[in-house]
């Protein structure tokens, strides 16, 4: 009998873990299909598993038939779901990219999903907040944004002016922010300053390192010795999940899972 990991998340001070599918290889995600890993999520000891829509290999995995018994297998082992899609909150042109938005909210909520994660787009300064208020309503799946690996999508000064453009018009609390530690280097920001100034809204956190330059750089995994992770932790929300999002070894993935997610929930 295969035993299951010790629930490290379940200590007084412990910090829920979540696996995002692309940690176990866009490639083999894509042949296999997400429900092939929730098993290694679950023994693992993890409390979440994220499920990503550009690892569909077919758009049929993204009928509402197919993401509902996705679902269905995720909360069967006890595991809350969050569903990622690399669609844009705010179209080129600054607007709001309703048709998307309201998308994602059906896809997720067919998963059963707790948050539905968007990339921030061609957010210029109006918010739109009581659209997407409108768009959210009755919705099971919380809205997050994350920074993403391009100038745009991962400038610090641009998710201050987003939180602040929904607190002038009155929409403050209708989304919240994946903050994905690795991304920051991609764009050039410090990710400590980022922590610093985007804390209060940070729900989710994408834990992963990078390594190397431009085009050639790589996520790794965190390194527990590393003072500048250390004061990331210290600065961003405990409540917030944290996501093993680089590359588990493939040889045994679920033995590095579970060493990676008894370190991020005590971290």
């Amino acid at each position: 009998m295969i035993s299951k990991a010790p629930a490290t998340h379940c200590g007084p001070d412990a910090v829920q873990i979540a696996v995002v599918a692309s940690a176990f290889g866009p490639q083999a995600v894509r042949r296999t299909g997400h429900e092939a890993w929730v098993d290694t999520v679950e023994l693992a000891g993890a409390s979440g598993y994220e499920v990503r829509r550009e690892l569909f290999a077919h758009e049929a995995e993204a009928s509402f038939e197919a993401l509902s018994a996705l679902g269905a297998a995720i909360a069967e082992r006890g595991l809350w779901s969050v569903y990622s899609t690399p669609a844009t909150l705010y179209r080129d042109d600054g607007a709001l990219d309703a048709p998307a938005l309201a998308s994602a909210y059906a896809e997720a909520d067919a998963l059963g999903a707790r948050w539905v994660k968007l990339q921030l787009g061609g957010f210029s300064g109006e918010a739109d907040g009581a659209r997407i208020a409108r768009l959210a309503a009755g919705r099971r799946a919380r809205l997050v944004v994350e920074n993403g690996q391009n100038a745009r999508d991962g400038e610090i000064a641009r998710f201050v002016a987003l939180f602040a453009a929904l607190e002038r018009e009155g929409a403050a609390g209708v989304l919240g922010m994946t903050f994905d530690i690795g991304n920051w280097d991609w764009a050039g920001q410090a990710p400590l300053d980022a922590a610093r100034a985007l804390a209060p809204y940070v729900e989710y956190v994408h834990c992963k390192s990078s390594e190397g330059e431009g085009a050639r750089r790589f996520p790794v995994a965190l390194q527990s010795d590393d003072p500048a992770i250390r004061a990331i932790f210290d600065t961003l929300p405990r409540s917030a999940p944290r996501a093993i999002e680089f590359p588990l070894d493939e040889r045994a993935p679920r033995d590095d899972a579970t060493r990676h997610i008894a370190w991020l929930a005590a971290a």
